[in-house]
C-alpha cells in the first residue's frame, strides 16, 4: 500500500526527474511503531527528500495505518510512504532499517526474520535504537555479519515520548568511526544531539550506565526530601540547599518528587507522564544483567529493582512517573 502525501510532494519528484545531478534514492525501513517509534518515524519521513521512500511495519496494524494517516494529513511533504506485509518486506529493499522494539526478545525475532537467505544482498545499516542489553545487541550485530548483509549499530536514546515527538532526543551510538558520519545525518533528523561512545555495543553500555546511576540517585532523592521535610525543613529550601551543594542531581534539580518545588516535575501532575517507573524498572534489571556479565559489583542496584518492584505493584504508583518512589516510601504530599 503506497500513501501520496500531497500532490506537491509529488510535483517536487516529477521535477527532480530532469535534474542533471539526479539524487540518489534512499529507502528506509522503520519497524516498532510503539510511543516513541511512531514519533521518530514520523519525524523522520518528514525531513527526508520526496525522493526516498520509507516503509513502515508495526505488529499493531493500527500503528501503522494511523501514523500514515497523519502524515497524509500533515501535507509536510517529505518521503513516499509504505506500509510493509512484515518485518523482511520492510527491510528487503531499504538501504536503512531503524528498529525500536521494546525487549531483547523482540529485537532478536525480528532480525531473525529479517535475515532469511531469500533476503536480497545489500550492503544495509541496521540502526536500533531500543535499549536492550549489550551482549544482546552484539549477539544480533553478529548475525548480521554473518549473514553478509551490512552492519548493525547500536544507538539507544534518551529524551522521552515528549523528546520524540519534538525531535529532541539524544542518541548514544555504538558504532564504528567511519560510519558515524553517515549516521549522524539519519539520527538528527529525529534528534538534536548524537554522543558517539565507541564500537558496536559501546551506545547501550553508557545509557545502561547512565540510567543505573539515574536509578539511584531517584531512591536517594526521595529519601533525603522525605527525611528533611520530616526534620522540619521546608521543602524548597532543602531543595534549594542541595542544588547548589554536593548532593545536587537532575532527580532533585530538575524532577524533583515533591509537589510544588519543580513547577514542570510530574508530581504536580500526580507523577502522570515522565519516566514510566516500568521502564526505570526495566533499565536497572539490564544495567544489572549487564554488570554480571563484566565482572562489575554492584552493592546497590538489587535493592533499588526490590523498590522499583515493589513501588509498581502499589496502586497509587503504577503507570507513573518514576519519581514516584517517593509516594511509596510514605513521602508527605
Amino acid at each position: 500500500m503506497r500513501v501520496f502525501l500531497v500532490a506537491r510532494a509529488a510535483c517536487r519528484v516529477s521535477r527532480r526527474a530532469f535534474s542533471t545531478t539526479p539524487r540518489r534514492l534512499e529507502s528506509y525501513g522503520f519497524i516498532g511503531l510503539g510511543q516513541m517509534g511512531f514519533q521518530m518515524a514520523k519525524n523522520l519521513q518528514s525531513k527526508l527528500s520526496p525522493s526516498d521512500s520509507i516503509r513502515l511495519f508495526d505488529i499493531n496494524n493500527d500503528a501503522m495505518r494511523r501514523l500514515a494517516e497523519e502524515i497524509r494529513t500533515s501535507q509536510a511533504g517529505g518521503a513516499v510512504v509504505e506500509l510493509a506485509r512484515n518485518v523482511h518486506d520492510a527491510a528487503k529493499e531499504a538501504d536503512t532499517v531503524i528498529t525500536v522494539l521494546p525487549e531483547p526478545a523482540h529485537v532478536k525475532s525480528v532480525y531473525a526474520d529479517i535475515l532469511t537467505p531469500d533476503l536480497p544482498k545489500k550492503d544495509r545499516v541496521y540502526i536500533d535504537c531500543s535499549t536492550i542489553d549489550p551482549s544482546s545487541s552484539r549477539e544480533v550485530a553478529q548475525l548480521v555479519r554473518d549473514a553478509g548483509q551490512g552492519q548493525f549499530v547500536d544507538a539507544p536514546m534518551s529524551g522521552g515520548v515528549v523528546g520524540a515527538a519534538a525531535g529532541t532526543l539524544t542518541f548514544m551510538l555504538g558504532a564504528p568511526d567511519s560510519l558515524v558520519p553517515k549516521l549522524e545525518l539519519i539520527l538528527l533528523r529525529m534528534g538534536k544531539r548524537v554522543l558517539h561512545c565507541g564500537i558496536q555495543g559501546t551506545g547501550l553500555s553508557a545509557k545502561l550506565a547512565n540510567n543505573y546511576l539515574l536509578a539511584i540517585n531517584n531512591i536517594a532523592t526521595a529519601e533525603a526530601m522525605n527525611l528533611g521535610m520530616r526534620w522540619g525543613l521546608d521543602p524548597k529550601t532543602l531543595a534549594n540547599v542541595i542544588n547548589v551543594s554536593t548532593g545536587r542531581c537532575w532527580p532533585s534539580e530538575v524532577n524533583n518528587p515533591v509537589r510544588g518545588v519543580v513547577e514542570t516535575a510530574p508530581c504536580n501532575r500526580d507523577y502522570a507522564g515522565g519516566f514510566g517507573i516500568s521502564l526505570m524498572k526495566k533499565d536497572l534489571k539490564l544495567a544489572i544483567v549487564a554488570a554480571d556479565e563484566a565482572g562489575a559489583k554492584l552493592e546497590l542496584g538489587g535493592r533499588a529493582r526490590e523498590v522499583y518492584e515493589n513501588a509498581e505493584q502499589v496502586e497509587t504508583c503504577k503507570g507513573r512517573d518514576f519519581s514516584v518512589v517517593y509516594r511509596f516510601l510514605g513521602g508527605k504530599e
